[in-house]
């Protein structure tokens, strides 16, 4: 008896959830290639008489990296870290790997191993990631996190000659 009475209840309880909601197929997706994102369903667009929401500005960008620091100088905020720092074994006794920090041009130069700043983008810059790493100053206190803060602002700012 107690199997009927729950065998029915369950029954009765498919019948009212598939009477309450609409049917819906789903669209299977594509296979992909490893070079390729799975497709997506599509939404339906919205009715052509309601207005979409329009907006002034531009969308919000999460990024990891803060927003540069507007007034970063190179002359006034970067070489004097590079030269307290970093000059010794690049630039003033010795040019190791080839690359001289004394300057924007010569350190814009980069080493034997081609460029190190990267305009525009600190995280993709050889010279921030090492530093970052701790690779760099070999010798010496590493930079502090205020230091390694400036260098990437003014490299984010677009590394101008300022």
């Amino acid at each position: 008896m107690k199997k009927q009475i729950l065998l029915t209840s369950t029954l009765i309880v498919i019948a009212a959830l598939s009477a309450c909601g609409t049917q819906t197929t789903q669209t299977p997706l594509e296979s992909a290639t490893p070079t390729e994102a799975p497709l997506q369903p599509t939404q339906t667009a919205a009715p052509t008489d309601t207005p979409l929401p329009t907006s002034t500005t531009a969308p919000v960008v999460n990024t990891a990296t803060e927003a540069p620091v507007a007034g970063v100088s190179f002359s006034n905020d970067v070489r004097p870290i590079f030269n307290n720092n970093c000059a010794k074994c690049h630039g003033i006794e010795q040019i190791k790997e080839g690359l001289d920090l004394r300057t924007y041009d010569t350190l814009m130069n980069g080493s034997f191993n081609g460029t190190v700043v990267t305009p525009g983008n600190a995280a993709d810059s050889f010279l921030v990631q090492q530093i970052v790493e701790g690779e760099m100053p070999k010798r010496g206190p590493k930079l502090t996190t205020e230091q390694t803060q400036i260098i990437e602002d003014w490299i984010n700012a677009g590394a101008l000659n300022n």
